[in-house]
């Protein structure tokens, strides 16, 4: 008996049928994803219609999808008025993307020739330390911040004890970086690889690299007869060939010292780097006569950078040195829990309370006494009712603007005497027990920890003219909102205001 075909089977195999099936199928490939993110819908309307039409087919344009991640194959019945459609509908869920890891800029652990370790794609930004603690750590801020501009990958070297351990510099403990301050932390915040030295080029090698170095401090004053001498170099096994920069990096044409961030940038670059250039002094161990390094840019000392004014790192608002990288320079964790753990010794609050909001007052007087002339040092520094006015100032701002009413206040200072010290005492203010700091920590420690107690106050009263206040107060006011203060000094009567 011949075969006659049904008419659903002819429906079936029909163009028009065949055409339906594949919409149908494609409607429930959308409607899983529906059930995943957002389609819109009245592209497959349009579809539909303009298969009605005898238009081509379209695929909706729903705009860029994140990644997709597939899940196991799903199936799907859909029941039309002269069918009956069974798809395969393989589902795809959307998943956020991962964040970028960070590029490898080293070639693995530290090496003995600092050389070895470097990417050969990747360019390097440097500086030396050597003008005591505070003033290092602006130095470093801005040397991140130039590693910015010019989109270099700073290395950025040890503290060295210049403040902590006069008498014995050149071989007193140097203090890493890293220890002091949170790098991972810094290092997302401003999207930049940060390095040490340590992680570049040995420690305990005893391999001298010679490297070509920018000399700023004779270009921006001719009072300077050598570049800014620091130790720290020495102590790399670094031995530098130095080139006097150009007069046109100073900020002003009769500034002294200060120097431009733009113009301290366009060395960085072939075209100014190569107008720039003359005979380069020889290094001073192997003899080495070298240009600055293209590679490794480095310059002998960053402390004077500034964008448009003298100080703007410690005292301008705008300072785009601070903005970019200081306000995201925190502490680390080790060194913020041992701070943590001073106050509340000082302040009696137990271990499992927190904090309370608290003022901290920085009365610097050890090497300021070299500033004060022919006055003793009691007629030159700021008295302590001076002190307890500018306290008062703060409590009183606290209270009208943060609804805070503080009374507990700590005496941060360097100062020695037992009598003075007595007298804080007598205004109720609390200071940090540092009688055994440096034997459990290191001689580093009393400074650091003064600083981590500064920052984590509510208001902050420092001394006029000094780095370690000013920066306290650029940290109370940018991570707490605090108020600050500063007193002046240099007669009994300079605070009088």
């Amino acid at each position: 008996m011949p075969l006659v075909p049904t008419p659903s089977l002819a429906r079936w195999v029909h163009p028009k049928f065949l055409l339906c099936a594949l919409l149908l199928g494609y409607g429930g490939y959308n409607v899983g994803f529906l059930s995943r993110e957002s389609v819109d819908t009245s592209a497959l309307v349009s579809i539909l219609q303009g298969a009605t039409r005898g238009d081509p087919l379209r695929a909706p344009v729903v705009g860029p999808r994140p990644p997709l991640l597939h899940r196991p194959n799903a199936v799907t019945t859909v029941q039309a008025a002269h069918a009956t459609v069974t798809t395969v509908v393989t589902e795809y869920i959307a998943v956020p993307p991962r964040e970028p890891e960070s590029p490898r800029v080293l070639k693995g652990l530290p090496t003995d020739a600092f050389r070895d370790n470097l990417q050969p794609g990747t360019q390097y930004i440097t500086s030396w330390p050597g003008s005591g603690w505070t003033n290092d750590v602006m130095l470093v801020i801005n040397l991140i911040y130039l590693a910015l501009l010019t989109e270099r990958v700073p290395i950025v070297p040890f503290f060295v004890p210049l403040h902590v351990s006069q008498n014995n510099f050149e071989r007193g403990q140097t203090l890493d970086f890293g220890e002091v301050f949170d790098i991972p932390r810094l290092s997302k915040a401003i999207r930049k690889p940060v390095l040490e030295w340590w992680e570049v080029k040995n420690r305990s090698t005893e391999t001298v690299d010679t490297l070509g170095c920018w000399n700023l401090w004779q270009a921006v004053s001719s009072k300077h007869d050598t570049p800014h001498w620091t130790h720290t170099p020495v102590r790399l096994n670094i031995d530098v060939s130095y080139t006097q920069a150009p007069s046109w990096i100073q900020l002003y044409e009769d500034d002294s010292n200060h120097m431009k961030f733009s113009s301290l940038s366009a060395l960085s670059f072939p075209q100014k780097r190569s107008e720039s250039l003359l005979a380069p002094a020889p290094a001073p161990r192997t003899g080495a006569v070298l240009p600055p390094d293209q590679q490794v840019l480095c310059y002998d000392n960053l402390y004077w950078a500034n964008d448009h004014e003298q100080h703007e790192l410690e005292k301008s608002d705008y300072s785009p040195a601070w903005r970019f990288v200081g306000h995201h320079l925190h502490w680390s964790n080790k060194l913020q829990d041992i701070g943590d753990m001073y106050i509340r010794e000082a302040l009696g609050v137990p271990a499992t309370d927190p904090i309370p909001p608290y003022i901290a007052v920085h009365a610097r007087h050890g090497d300021f006494v070299e500033r004060c002339d022919i006055q003793t040092a009691d007629e030159c520094f700021t008295p302590l009712p001076a002190l307890a006015r500018r306290v008062e100032e703060v409590q009183s701002e606290l209270l009208r603007t943060h609804g805070l009413a503080v009374s507990l206040v700590v005496m941060t200072s360097d100062e020695k005497d037992p009598d003075w010290w007595n007298e804080v005492s007598g205004y109720g203010w609390k200071r940090l027990d540092h009688s055994e700091t440096a034997e459990r920590y290191g001689f580093w420690y009393p400074i650091l920890i003064d600083a981590v107690v500064q920052s984590g106050s509510t208001g902050f009263v420092g001394t006029d003219q000094s780095t370690v206040s000013f920066l306290a107060g650029r940290r109370v006011k940018g991570w707490r909102n605090g108020v600050t203060r500063f007193a002046k000094w240099g007669s009994p009567q300079a605070d009088d205001h």
